[in-house]
């Protein structure tokens, strides 16, 4: 289905009908992930949409938006397998009408992670998601918890405009070996995904020292870089943040029971983010150990 009015007059006409509906919102190159969320979805619905749109008001201009991998058949089949009942693929002109002149933003909360490194990046995810939101009508909206950020601020969006939405944050899937799985993990060559394997053991590391007691903000974030060094993954951010307003802890603080650890690195070319709660995670992996 890619019609926007046609997928929201289905959605009214199953509710009429009394069904429930779960929503996961992706841009395609759907993994296991993805799956997780769609059977996540069904736990709390009767019937459950999947949308796939390569949003391009979120990407920046030397950002990978042409190159995105795309797979909309496979994807297709991917979906129906785990359960979903439609699937909307509306193109660009669909979602944004000629004359286009609307941005939902939030503030605060993408001011700091990878809101500085992407500038409009949160603005576009928050308006295409208030637009699905829209079209869907009341649901319960699943959405990864690797993308922690993106979570706060579709969490922030829901409240603030009063949408008939219940936000589900659904853990990070990963790997057996640890690695987060992600659409992008596919640019990645083998030497470059096996360097990526210490994003997990530097976050586990950091679970086990926070556990341990260490709690000053500097000490465990020079451990975490420590690590993406000896691999030579170039790092963009590495931030102890509050959970909620994800507010970052200077390094001369004193981290509390809780907070979340966010990462940005570069294994060659390729942008990858991950984090883990401290306080409330499991660590992504047994410390030296390997899947």
């Amino acid at each position: 289905m890619s019609s926007a009015a046609e997928f929201q007059t289905y959605c009214e006409e199953l509710r009429a009908q009394g069904h429930t509906l779960g929503l996961v919102p992706t841009m395609g190159a759907l993994h296991e992930g993805h799956l997780a969320l769609v059977r996540e979805a069904a736990q709390h619905a009767t019937r459950v949409v999947v949308t796939i749109f390569v949003n391009p008001t979120q990407f920046g201009p030397n950002e990978d938006f042409q190159r995105y991998p795309r797979d909309l058949a496979g994807d297709c089949q991917k979906c129906e397998s785990a359960g979903a009942s439609v699937i909307f693929t509306p193109n660009v002109e669909d979602m944004y009408l000629p004359g286009d002149a609307t941005r939902v933003q939030v503030s605060g909360l993408t001011e700091h992670l990878c809101g500085p490194f992407r500038p409009g990046h949160f603005d576009g995810v928050a308006t295409v998601v208030t637009k699905l939101l829209a079209l869907t009508g009341r649901c319960v909206a699943v959405f990864g918890r690797k993308d922690y950020q993106q979570l706060k601020v579709i969490e922030r969006l829901v409240q603030d405009l009063h949408l008939p939405v219940r936000v589900v944050g659904h853990p990070t899937v990963r790997e057996v070996d640890g690695l987060a799985l992600s659409s992008r993990n596919a640019y990645l060559s083998i030497e470059e995904r096996v360097r990526a394997l210490v994003i997990p053991t530097a976050l586990s590391l950091a679970v086990a020292a926070h556990r341990a007691g260490q709690r000053l903000s500097g000490v465990l974030r020079e451990r975490v870089v420590s690590v993406f060094a000896v691999v030579q993954l170039r790092v963009e951010y590495v931030s102890f943040a509050h959970p909620e307003t994800l507010v970052p802890y200077a390094d001369d603080a004193e981290l509390p029971e809780v907070c979340v650890l966010a990462i940005a690195v570069y294994s060659g070319k390729t942008r990858l983010i991950d984090n883990v709660v401290l306080g409330l995670d499991a660590p992504p992996i047994v410390p030296g150990a390997r899947g």
